[in-house]
């Protein structure tokens, strides 16, 4: 079963230490030099649950790695065989081609497996905690330790503390108090990697185990600008060797590809600072590697007689997004899947413009029926006029009139003239102020308060 993850890695990341302490700060400050401005897509890792954008990636070097394809023995491990890897191995030194984070958690590496964790965690780990060793580092096998289907090699002294339980003892009467363990209390800056296998440690040489380690520890003999540039893909490590400098570059890098400059000025380009190192000096060539951070952001080369040339494109941060090897280039196109996000540039002379929102799946095509249905808009129909739907007014109101003055001839026919108000006034159901025969008004009845009529009244009664 396949589970979709996605996961947000935008951020190109060298491999400087990053204190624990000042994780949030360095991550936004990341950030912000490294997204671009625009849409961003979402590589969905359909295998790891290892995730990136697109505009900017983790470091290759935190990536996932190449299973190594060692022949395991079958038999197990004896004591003999484990006696003899403690001996070959200890103390054994060699060069880290991966960071190797501090603290308890470490890197676990299957046989003939993958590395976990990798990706966005694996980045996460090293800013947390911070670096043990960078990539090109010497480090040491300080000490090794076995376990039913493990094996645990300490680097640089390894992650715990020594004597960390003897601390907490002290010897003495009374007031006189020596703690058991007395020095420095530094907090322990190696590494831990844990090698797993299945079914139990195997017997193993210690060359074979050297070979399973190689994705993580170089052991062969190299000067120190190999063991650096053998950690970076092949473009990036001729470059170096030929001690040219390109935008993106790390310190590192440029320290490896030219050295120690001449002078080096700091200054401001707007609110922007900056660091220039020069090479050179006239009438040679001058090269001016301006600085940001810890990444070059400009190359000028300068000669006499000519046009300074000036390079401003990031080369770089494309090469270290793989290794550039072509099995882990097609394994990585067929685990991943990259969907747009955000408001996506199309180009009106390549691409067509997006379809309308609909709910039909694609390729549904809708029945007679639905198109037709009371949900679908139809067009509009108006009525149609007629000759009588607007009445002249004029005619309309000669017509009233006419009829007004029918029923006026009609009701002097019937003896009412139109003059007398007796005849025209309606009945009102109001009762007769004069009592039946006789001709004396009656008195309207009593009222209990002052009339409203009456302004006196009123002013009495405020």
């Amino acid at each position: 079963m396949i589970t979709h993850s996605v996961k947000f890695t935008h951020r190109f990341v060298t491999t400087s230490v990053i204190p624990a302490t000042c994780k949030g700060a360095c991550l936004l400050l990341l950030g912000a030099m490294a997204v671009p401005a625009g849409a961003q897509a979402i590589t969905i890792d359909t295998r790891t649950g290892n995730v990136s954008t697109a505009g900017s990636t983790v470091d290759r070097r935190y990536s996932q790695i190449t299973p190594t394809n060692v022949e395991l023995p079958k038999t197990g491990l004896d004591t003999k065989t484990r006696l003899e890897l403690i001996r070959i191995l200890q103390s054994e030194q060699g060069f880290a081609m991966r960071p190797f984070p501090r603290g308890h958690k470490g890197l676990t590496l299957k046989a003939n497996g993958e590395l976990n964790p990798a990706g966005e965690s694996y980045l996460d780990m090293v800013t947390q905690f911070g670096l043990c060793a960078k990539p090109g580092d010497a480090v040491v096998l300080t000490d090794i330790k076995f376990d039913h289907n493990k094996m645990v090699f300490m680097i640089n002294g390894g992650p715990d503390m020594k004597h960390r339980f003897l601390r907490h003892i002290e010897l003495g009467t009374g007031t006189q108090m020596t703690p058991m363990v007395q020095g420095d209390q530094d907090q322990p800056t190696g590494a831990r990697v844990t090698l797993e296998f299945k079914g139990g440690v195997p017997s193993l040489t210690a060359s074979q185990v050297k070979a399973l380690l190689s994705p993580l520890i170089s052991f062969d003999v190299k000067t120190p600008i190999q063991a650096f540039t053998d950690t970076l893909p092949p473009k990036l490590k001729d470059a170096i060797l030929n001690h040219n400098v390109w935008v993106g570059m790390s310190t590192d890098m440029v320290l490896f590809a030219k050295g120690q400059p001449l002078r080096k000025v700091r200054e401001m380009d707007g609110q922007t600072p900056f660091e220039e190192w020069i090479y050179g000096q006239a009438p040679e060539a001058v090269e001016f590697v301006r600085i940001n951070g810890n990444r070059v952001i400009r190359v000028e080369i300068a000669k006499v007689g000519e046009s300074p040339q000036i390079f401003d494109k990031d080369e770089v941060e494309g090469l270290m997004r793989t290794d550039g090897s072509p099995a882990l280039a097609s394994t990585e196109q067929q685990r991943t899947r990259t969907v747009q996000m955000g408001d996506v540039q199309r180009d009106p002379n390549r691409q067509a413009p997006a379809a309308p929102p609909t709910l039909t799946a694609p390729g549904e095509q809708l029945p007679d029926a639905a198109k037709s249905g009371p949900g679908q808009m139809k067009p509009v129909q108006f009525p149609k006029q007629k000759p009588d739907d607007y009445p002249d007014v004029a005619a309309a109101r000669r017509a009233d009139q006419a009829k007004a003055a029918t029923d006026a001839a009609e009701k002097e026919k019937n003896g009412a003239s139109p003059s007398d108000p007796a005849k025209d006034t309606p009945a009102t159901n109001e009762p007769s102020q004069t009592a039946p025969g006789s001709e004396k008004p009656t008195p309207p009845p009593p009222t209990l308060g002052p009339s409203i009529n009456d302004p006196s009244a009123t002013d009495q009664h405020r």
